[in-house]
């Protein structure tokens, strides 16, 4: 770990001091740790959470190291149509993550801010404009955003428009269910295609995507079958495990490889010893790199994540024989799309099916959404008598969490439910 820390330091110094030198750097570190990943990894995961981990470095460490090979866009871009051409998507909010890796998220984060971002911007897009504005992180030549969920999806693509000349398409994402607003957005998807095949210079099949929906409605079958597993096995995963699944939903859903790797942890699932401690379903985005958190949720006997309501965001099937509909209404209808009485209710939906012992809801800094409606989902799981903890913090600036205090109220928390009271904190 000497050497590794010892190169991590390095390239944070070069980002610095000279970044026009850093970004071959920083990718020949991902790529080192793509085949660390396969030929050591972690053996405190099971197989299938090793496989992923390798799967989402392999995603990130080829897709950059080729150029022309993946566009820009937002978590909720629909990478399936991207696909279709060959490219990957890479999200901003996952690429932050990423950078985070060499811990250059304050470094960014305090660029964009000197250079005139508001600091009340969400952290990981702070975190992104700040390493395209220094000039470490490298641009591709397009990318795609939606209005789902984030307010400052429009804006930071904008401004990476006009700074970095990236040019982009947005996609405006109705609040409404309802046929004219499905058909509104699915001649949007349509105009992208148009778009991607300029660009591209290859033409849309629309046989090549009611394959990829296919195999989603059947990545998305297996996966509700993984989380059903979870509530009575043992699966050992880290925090970070399920923001590598939330990656994995939402940039490779559709891929056979994505497919195969859920299948496998089905079945070795199943293989495991019985799960007897506390099941907990998490809310929102996942701070893998808090202390206290890694400490209670990684590979830990008592306390099992089972799912994150980022992860199964969507959970319907989608019809194969209308595409772009089907797309645009699965768009619509994301959990994180229109009033947050909307996802407190999906959220309901989905505690009723899992059955947890207990829902932790992190409030993201910045994210007016996650803190504004945390109190509705308060509500919504006290009516079904299932205790909830609200904890405050940052995705990804370690500055804005406070382990402290974050200790503090989850051990009292875990305590409470451990003697089955019922309690909302």
């Amino acid at each position: 770990m000497y050497v590794v820390d010892k190169y991590i330091d390095h390239v944070k110094e070069e980002a610095i001091n000279r970044p026009e030198k850093s970004w071959d750097k920083i990718l020949l570190g991902f790529r080192a740790n793509k085949w660390r990943m396969k030929l050591l990894p972690n053996r405190n995961l099971s197989r299938g959470y090793q496989k992923l981990e390798t799967m989402m470095m392999s995603l990130v460490a080829d897709s950059l190291s080729r150029e022309g090979s993946y566009v820009w866009g937002n978590i909720f871009a629909p990478c399936e149509l991207m696909q279709c051409f060959g490219l990957h998507t890479l999200s901003i909010e996952c690429l932050s993550c990423y950078m985070s890796g060499y811990h250059l998220e304050d470094y960014f984060i305090d660029y964009a801010q000197n250079i005139g971002i508001a600091p009340t911007l969400c952290s990981y897009h702070k975190t992104f404009v700040g390493g395209v504005e220094s000039k470490v992180v490298k641009k591709p030549e397009y990318a795609v955003t939606t209005s789902l969920s984030c307010d400052g999806n429009l804006n930071t693509f904008r401004y990476l428009e006009k700074k970095a000349h990236v040019p982009f398409t947005f996609l405006d994402v109705p609040y409404s269910d309802d046929k004219e607003s499905v058909a509104y957005l699915a001649d949007q998807l349509r105009a992208f295609t148009k778009v991607l095949e300029e660009r591209t210079g290859k033409t849309f099949q629309e046989e090549k995507l009611q394959k990829i929906l296919r195999t989603e409605n059947e990545t998305r079958r297996e996966l509700k079958k993984f989380f059903e597993y979870q509530k009575n096995y043992y699966y050992p995963g880290e925090l970070i495990s399920h923001l590598y699944m939330m990656m994995g939903m939402h940039l490779l859903i559709g891929t056979e490889e994505f497919l195969d790797l859920i299948r496998f942890m089905n079945e070795e699932i199943q293989q495991g010893e019985p799960f007897t401690g506390k099941k907990i379903l998490w809310i929102h985005l996942l701070p893998f790199y808090q202390e206290s958190l890694k400490e209670y949720f990684n590979s830990n006997r008592d306390y099992q994540i089972i799912a994150s309501d980022i992860i199964l965001d969507f959970m319907d099937e989608l019809d194969t024989e209308h595409p772009f509909e089907a797309l645009a209404g699965k768009i619509i209808k994301n959990l994180y799309n229109g009033s947050y009485a909307h996802k407190a209710e999906m959220i309901g939906q989905l505690a009723d099916r899992l059955k947890p012992d207990a829902v932790i809801h992190f409030c993201h800094w910045g994210c007016k959404q996650a803190s504004g409606g945390s109190i509705l989902l308060k509500e919504k799981m006290q009516k079904m008598n299932i205790p909830m903890l609200i904890l405050d913090g940052d995705g990804i600036d370690k500055r804005n969490s406070h382990d402290g205090q974050i200790k503090t109220r989850l051990e009292a928390f875990l305590e409470l439910i451990g003697t089955g009271e019922k309690t909302t904190c």
